[in-house]
């Protein structure tokens, strides 16, 4: 199949598909006319690659771990042992920016809750995340 069918069939821009490519994540064959073909099965590595570019891994640590995922699961399960490590540290750099960012917030909070206001309603106004509403760890 074609780029734009690909594209299509994933909901992934053809544009990013060449940045697939590029980082190593895709090997779509060339025809003779420079196209490139894509398998069936690049729809599975494509979707792949979104859950873990969701899941918060780079570019470059997935097209290392890339192929230590079982063909055909219906998740993603790993079957390299030596990839665990580097999973770990991109779980660690998760963690810590997760701590970073709650940090921000609570900064934000505060200068928000000491700005004066003459609307009590609007210190929990549209794309203000309470703590106490959302997600805790």
């Amino acid at each position: 199949m074609r780029i734009g069918e690909l594209s299509q069939r994933t909901g992934v821009s053809e544009r990013l598909l060449r940045y697939y490519e590029e980082q190593g994540l895709l090997a779509p064959e060339r025809r003779p006319s420079g196209y490139r073909a894509y398998h069936h099965d690049d729809i599975a590595t494509v979707y792949r690659i979104r859950s873990l570019l969701a899941a918060g891994l780079n570019t470059a640590l997935i097209a290392q771990i890339l192929p230590c995922f079982q063909d055909g699961a219906p998740h993603l399960v790993p079957t390299c042992a030596e990839m665990l490590p580097d999973l770990y540290r991109a779980r660690a750099r998760m963690s810590d920016a997760m701590v970073d960012l709650r940090s921000s917030i609570e900064t934000l909070d505060a200068v928000i809750a000491a700005a004066p206001s003459g609307d009590p309603g609007s210190q929990q106004g549209p794309g203000r995340l309470s703590m106490s509403h959302g997600h805790e760890d």
